[in-house]
């Protein structure tokens, strides 16, 4: 390939509903096509059950039937835009999936949901992110840890999530014990589909991802890698004989996981041997994107978030209670990658609008409500609410807290709420920052990403508000694709056109909006009152044997709410 030949990377994005394919000129960035696929199996992608609310599950087939589709249909596009354009002008694919979605497979790593004992059998498929089926689970191996191996809880905040993969395993264990015995091992999705790539499934030989170990098995070199297998049967005996069947070692995003295999070449159009690199959660390559360095803090906003720091690995850095994890590498190579989040952010506001309806279709839409939330004052409407409709995943790490809503009179109106349900989500956003700094993370800037971030300047303005940050927001609309695209080009390497490393690619492929959100001092100086008796409730409800009386919290918003409506 000439020199000045334009080079691009393919970044594969996994999401909750769909996948996401998005090809990068990586000279500079440029976003040159896209194609989207939704998940055809299940209500939007999720195969859920009536019977248990806390399920949430996936066809892997949907997987590979969406890498085809998108791949095919970027490519055509990217062609139709340029006719010099040629497939052997991308140098690299990366991919980044949800997390912890395991599946269970057999010993050639093929999921158990492709064998026809279990076709139809959701546990047989893959544990999507948001299935809470564990939560038990979860807390039996907080429990178990924490009397013998406190260590495993120190790097993960403390407490061990359902979201997680061996809360997931134990679970299915105990619910369905023969798709757990005919499972040979368990990969994670960042990892099943770069080793269907390369055409090397076979759970033994797939290269694990750093970010998916670190973050959600409690993997870490100075214990030996997975927590040990005497610990595992002490859950439960069959566990611990499962553990010499997934993985000892661990490798990052700037690792190829191998070459396009001449089948999935030939079914996509792109050359054989193209380097794939090892894949990562999509927040983490969302945060890399977003282009990351150590004093930023990025903010994945949608219908979750996921809130990604990072610290160089030779800075002391103390254990954080409450994080989702403290991994070296798992964002960039020779940094500790900090993970926080909140589990429910886009999906409170939709819960409002979708199911509560409030005035209808016309004036309940978010377009309405956003409207006239927004003309409302800091503390006018009185209501307070905290933002656990789906659990708390920092810095609480419990899945079984409930939201909340006080201040409601006989004069509250849908709006009032709409906002104080936003308010809630940047208070949740401020204690995540507030436990960094309090541990010594550095967090000077705010880059915002997802769709909320791109569409509702509100949200915006009152996380800036409410934070005293200013709030800036990535570039590219799409950082997760971007971030899986810069790590394709790092993994091919600077010799075969890519890149020598993630901050070189970063500076070439990354950047910001020129719009951003300032804190207006006015609201700041309110939002700092209301700021700690969302705490008082906060701290009553999701810490245990939590102090303080909740008397002042109704008296203190009604002050603030009559001295807002003053004008004073």
């Amino acid at each position: 390939m000439a020199k000045n030949t334009p080079r691009y990377a393919l970044g594969l994005d996994f999401g909750t509903n769909s996948v996401r394919a998005l090809l990068v000129d990586i000279r500079n960035g440029r976003e040159v096509a896209t194609s989207v696929f939704p998940y055809p199996t299940g209500k939007a992608g999720i195969v859920l059950d009536a019977r248990h609310p806390d399920l949430a599950r996936q066809h892997p087939a949907d997987y590979l039937l969406g890498i085809e589709t998108v791949v095919k249909r970027t490519l055509a596009q990217a062609r139709r835009k340029d006719r010099s354009f040629r497939p052997n002008q991308v140098v690299g694919i990366g991919v980044d999936t949800t997390g912890s979605t395991p599946i269970s497979v057999d010993k050639d790593g093929m999921p158990l949901c492709f064998d026809k004992r279990f076709a139809r059998n959701p546990n047989a498929m893959a544990w999507l992110w948001k299935d809470h089926t564990g939560f038990a689970e979860a807390a039996e191996i907080t429990a178990l840890a924490a009397r013998e191996h406190p260590e495993y809880l120190a790097k993960c905040g403390g407490t061990y999530s359902s979201e997680w993969f061996f809360s997931k395993i134990l679970h299915c264990l105990r619910v369905d014990p023969a798709v757990f015995d005919a499972a040979r091992s368990w990969v994670e999705c960042c990892d099943w589909i770069p080793a269907a790539l390369v055409g090397e499934t076979r759970p033994d030989r797939i290269k694990r991802s750093r970010c998916a170990a670190g973050h959600k098995a409690m993997f870490n070199a100075s214990w030996g890698g997975l927590p040990a297998a005497d610990f595992l049967a002490k859950l439960d005996p069959k566990l611990g004989l499962l553990r010499p069947r997934l993985y000892d070692q661990t490798v990052t995003s700037d690792v190829a996981a191998g070459g396009l295999s001449p089948a999935w070449a030939q079914a996509l159009g792109l050359p054989e041997e193209t380097p794939v690199a090892v894949g990562a959660f999509d927040a983490h390559l969302g945060a890399v994107g977003s282009g990351i360095v150590p004093g930023t803090l990025v903010k994945i906003v949608g219908t979750s978030t996921c809130d990604i720091a990072v610290r160089p690995s030779g800075e002391p850095l103390a254990d954080i209670p409450g994080l989702c994890g403290i991994v070296d590498g798992s964002v960039l190579p020779g940094a500790f990658g900090l993970e926080a989040g909140q589990s429910a952010v886009g999906d409170i506001f939709n819960w409002f609008v979708d199911v509560i309806q409030p005035g209808g279709p016309r004036l309940g839409s978010h377009e309405a409500l956003t409207k006239e939330a927004a003309r409302l004052k800091p503390g006018q409407s009185g209501l307070l609410a905290l933002d656990w409709n789906n659990g708390n995943r920092t810095i609480l790490v419990d899945q079984r807290l409930t939201g909340l809503l006080i201040g409601q009179t006989l004069h509250t109106r849908p709006a009032e709420i709409y906002r104080a349900l936003i308010e809630a989500t940047a208070f949740g956003a401020r204690t995540i920052i507030e436990r960094l700094r309090e541990y010594g993370v550095r967090v000077d800037r705010v880059i915002n990403c997802g769709g909320i971030a791109e569409k509702n300047p509100l949200v915006m303005q009152l996380y800036a508000d409410v934070t005293g940050l200013e709030m800036k927001v990535a570039r590219s609309a799409q950082t997760c694709a971007l971030g899986s695209a810069i790590a394709g080009a790092v993994a091919a390497g600077a010799a075969a056109g890519g890149y020598k490393d993630f901050a070189a690619a970063q500076t070439a492929m990354c950047g910001v909006k020129a719009r951003s959100y300032k804190p207006d001092p006015a609201r700041r100086a309110v939002y700092d009152e209301i700021y700690p008796l969302y705490r008082k409730l906060h701290d009553a409800f999701g810490v245990k044997d939590g102090s303080g009386s909740l008397f002042p919290v109704m008296k203190s918003l009604l002050a603030v709410r009559d001295r807002v409506l003053a004008g004073k």
